[in-house]
């Protein structure tokens, strides 16, 4: 499967660069920015997007990325503070605006070529940045300017390295998937042949893959996350597949039994377990959330532990972890701020034994109803 990787620098719109580029039929993974040049190569993307951020490359502590990635020998594309990185990197200068620019800016196309082919010479960008690039590394070019950025958008085609200061992922730049379009399956020859139900085979297969001849004990909820992830493994495991529905005693009136209803219509192995009353004694005396949300997902793993050992060795634990959970919780090894813990993302405690299995763990919501 053609992949490109897109470098999270903890920007407010890294995640809709993925988005942007599965909406051009071609998958993508949100990537922390210190994934090393080793782990790139086995993933074998065919292009990589450095994402914006909040940091200036001029800063000591500044996130870079590991340089060696530029010697892949694929396209490079940097959004905002991307473009400042690899400026900086490839020998040019990266300095303070005299006034920071947040918000639409008209953009003049300078040369039409390549990542800006097929837009007009005139269009409206979305500016989001206190840095730009004063001077460029040699044999880049200035491809794109605005009133106040004249290096809005650069390249240096020999070396298939592209640059843009504005955002043409977020919804406000027009054109803006066009750009991406460009990039990804013009520069980057990815071919538009990526859909959310293509994920389905090759999840089944890495479930196989990594679960061999042992056995998994899937939490389930009756909502289509956990759901779409038990049928998942049972499709690739079958019998080694049981599933755990927890009432935790914060279920709506009759709720469980609406869930438990739905789940044997799948035809899938549940058993129900009432821990409410445990639940709610953990939660007494706790008023804030973010704490709550960590106990209720400690909780949880106790609770499948203990159905692990009580109806059989379970080495696995299926969860319908989602894209946006991850992203959420900062849990992609991002240096973006923290929106809130979800339970399902806070890991496993040092005390349980479970290995996990996330198979939606890189799918939004819509992607995962449309694979269903």
């Amino acid at each position: 499967m053609e992949l490109i990787a897109v470098l999270d620098f903890g920007g407010q719109y890294s995640h809709l660069i993925t988005r942007r580029i599965r909406e051009c039929e071609v998958y993508s993974e949100l990537l922390p920015y210190s994934t090393s040049f080793e782990d790139l190569s086995k993933l074998g993307a065919k292009g990589i997007i450095l994402s914006g951020g909040p940091a200036s490359v001029y800063e000591k502590d500044a996130p870079r990325y590991d340089q060696r990635i530029l010697k892949l020998g694929v396209p490079v594309l940097g959004i905002c503070y991307g473009l400042q990185l690899m400026v900086d990197h490839l020998g040019g200068h990266v300095k303070a605006t005299t006034r920071s620019e947040y918000g639409k800016s008209s953009l003049s196309v300078l040369d039409s070529s390549d990542l800006l082919r097929n837009v007009p010479s005139e269009f409206i960008a979305w500016m989001s940045h206190g840095d730009y690039a004063e001077s460029l590394p040699d044999r880049f070019e200035i491809i794109g300017t605005s009133a106040n950025c004249k290096t809005a958008a650069i390249r240096n085609s020999a070396l298939r390295y592209y640059a843009v200061q504005f955002h043409p992922e977020v919804a406000h730049t027009e054109h803006g998937t066009r750009i991406i379009r460009n990039f990804v399956q013009d520069v980057c020859g990815c071919s538009p042949t990526w859909t959310a139900r293509s994920i389905i085979e090759t999840a089944i297969e890495q479930i196989r893959t990594s679960v061999g001849d042992e056995r998994v004990l899937a939490a389930v909820s009756g909502g289509i996350d956990s759901t779409t992830t038990a049928v998942l493994v049972q499709r690739a495991l079958r019998d080694k597949l049981t599933c755990v529905f927890v009432n935790h005693g914060l279920l709506r009136k009759n709720e469980e039994r609406v869930v438990l209803q739905s789940l044997k219509e799948l035809n899938l192995n549940v058993h129900y377990v009432d821990a409410s009353e445990q639940f709610l004694q953990k939660l007494k005396g706790i008023e804030d959330s973010e704490q709550k949300r960590k106990v209720i997902g400690e909780e949880f793993i106790r609770v499948f532990d203990e159905e692990s050992r009580r109806l059989g060795v379970f080495q696995w634990l299926a969860q319908g972890t989602l894209y946006p959970d991850v992203i959420e919780s900062a849990g992609t090894g991002s240096v973006a701020s923290r929106i809130k813990t979800h339970h399902n993302v806070g890991g496993i405690p040092e005390w349980s034994k479970f290995k996990i299995i996330e198979p939606l763990r890189l799918l939004y919501k819509d992607e995962v109803e449309d694979s269903g």
